[in-house]
């Protein structure tokens, strides 16, 4: 009997995630008569995102029906917005709903993949044993590594320290003096759930936020019992769509456009904090849009209760029992929660991907920053495909939209490949760089590039390598289906077969 590190498993495609992407790719195989695929997720359950980010307060800031998969839309949300818990129960019964667990193997994590060449397979290492697969898709997502600072002094420090992504459940907060350190999405959202446990909250903020109200409401009774019906339900998320991808018009440079998403944010600002120099420390001094936007009632107001102060000077140094910031100001913590995001532009440094004669993908997109033809497939990676790749995050509607439109890409690739007896294919390299090439020059004049930030849109060559620019329809358009003349034929079956 073969030992966890020894066994092998084959199957035709394998599928790494079990998220949005991983479960959307596995109904869409299977209706096109793709059966022998794999899904591997490393932890104990699906949902991806939305299992890892349990901290209070966590939600979406994409409306409910918009942030569901097309195929299926759920009828009963509860609110506007769907928070954590409804998202996470959503996945699960999306699971269930297409019989997709007994095609998943959790508690197992892809360490390493290799493209075997004479055999055109992917020889993937796992935790618990080697699987071998003709076709890799990737569905580990863009957000789910924590990005946690390397502070002076922090393994010093004695009291409980963790990521927002990584919330310790175990860990009472209540009455306690706390640093958040980072003022992000998730510290947004946090923030004011903690704010009335606390003794002391003290938020240290390196970069403010535009920040917009949050339209957030339940459902009345009457309005689920409508989008009950299935037309009623399609058009409303018609609507959605089209009012979310007007957004995109003032991070393209419209002015217009751009001048009243300001308005809006400064006008929030002015109307919940009262201190100018309050104020002060949270507006921003580069354009709306070239960070990402957040969305919330209740932000403002928690950093305006009495025991909350906001921080912009530095950390300095973390002690065992303080933190004392660029200022010199030492103050007395018992818990230190990171609200500083993930790594975007450099996870990719935690897959060890070896294509054509060995090659690193870590190592090539060191060099080249993140290039991925229409974000999917890489030069020198056969039959290796992405979900949320390289340039194709959103800043203003659902990536759920752009994951669905990457899903029936790489699906039609594969039917093609099927009905030409074509093993295996790669991306032309030609192709995939004047496709960057175009997508740099539609950059130039953006918020997201020219906006007055650094943010994690932008890679470490000052590249902005993680969003897509230009409208969500306009993507989905591009890769309504693939052309398998922009890919070179690695190798025919009968090829492999001999």
């Amino acid at each position: 009997m073969l030992d966890a590190a020894t066994r092998e498993t084959a199957t035709d495609v394998l599928i790494v995630g079990a998220g949005f992407g991983g479960l959307a790719m596995g109904v869409k195989l299977r209706a096109a008569g793709f059966e022998d695929f794999l899904i591997i997720e490393k932890a104990d359950d699906v949902g991806g995102t939305w299992r890892d980010n349990t901290y209070p307060g966590c939600a979406c800031d994409v409306p409910s029906h918009l942030y569901s998969l097309s195929f299926a839309q759920k009828a009963d949300w509860s609110r506007t917005y769907p928070a954590q818990p409804e998202l996470q129960e959503y996945v699960r019964g999306v699971a269930q709903k297409f019989d997709l667990r007994r095609k998943i193997r959790f508690g197992t994590e892809m360490t390493a993949a290799a493209w075997d060449e004479s055999a055109c397979v992917w020889r993937v290492t796992t935790d618990v044993g080697v699987i071998t697969a003709r076709v890799l898709v990737s569905a580990v997502g863009g957000l789910h590594v924590p990005a946690v600072p390397d502070l002076p002094g922090l393994a010093m420090f004695n009291g409980a320290k963790f990521h927002s992504a990584r919330w310790d459940h175990g860990v009472d907060l209540k009455g306690k003096r706390v640093a958040v350190v980072g003022t992000g999405a998730s510290a947004i959202q946090f923030v004011p759930q903690i704010a009335p446990l606390v003794a002391r909250l003290d938020v240290y903020q390196r970069t403010p936020a535009w920040v917009i109200p949050k339209p957030d409401r339940a459902f009345a009774q009457w309005e689920t019992a409508l989008l009950r019906i299935a037309p009623l339900r399609a058009a409303f998320r018609r609507w959605l769509f089209q009012i979310h991808e007007l957004r995109v018009l003032s991070f393209m440079g419209n002015k217009p456009a751009l001048a009243l998403g300001t308005k809006l944010a400064r006008g929030h600002l002015e109307k919940s904090v009262a201190d100018p120099v309050l104020r002060a420390k949270l507006t921003p001094n580069f354009q709306i849009g070239c960070k990402r936007v957040m969305l919330s009632n209740d932000y403002y107001p928690a950093l305006q209760r009495e025991n909350v102060e906001l921080i912009t000077a530095g950390i300095a140094e973390v002690r065992a029992e303080s933190i004392i910031d660029a200022a010199g100001v030492e103050r007395g913590v018992d818990a230190i929660v990171f609200g500083t995001g993930f790594e975007v532009t450099t996870a990719y440094r935690h897959l060890r991907l070896a294509g054509v004669g060995g090659t690193s993908l870590a190592d090539l997109w060191d060099v080249t920053g993140m290039a991925a033809y229409q974000g999917i497939t890489v030069a020198g990676f056969p039959n290796y495909f992405m979900l949320m790749g390289p340039h194709t995050g959103l800043g203003h509607n659902s990536v759920v939209i752009m994951i669905e439109a990457q899903v029936r890409c790489i699906v039609d690739a594969l039917k093609q490949m099927r009905a030409a007896q074509v093993a295996a294919v790669e991306v032309d390299a030609a192709v995939q760089a004047r496709f960057i090439k175009g997508l740099e020059q539609r950059l130039q004049g953006t918020v997201w590039q020219d906006g007055g930030c650094n943010s994690w849109y932008k890679d470490s060559h000052g590249k902005v390598t993680a969003v897509w620019p230009g409208s969500a329809a306009a993507y989905v358009k591009a890769v309504k289906t693939a052309d398998l003349r922009d890919y070179r034929i690695v190798a025919r079956q009968a090829e492999v077969v001999a």
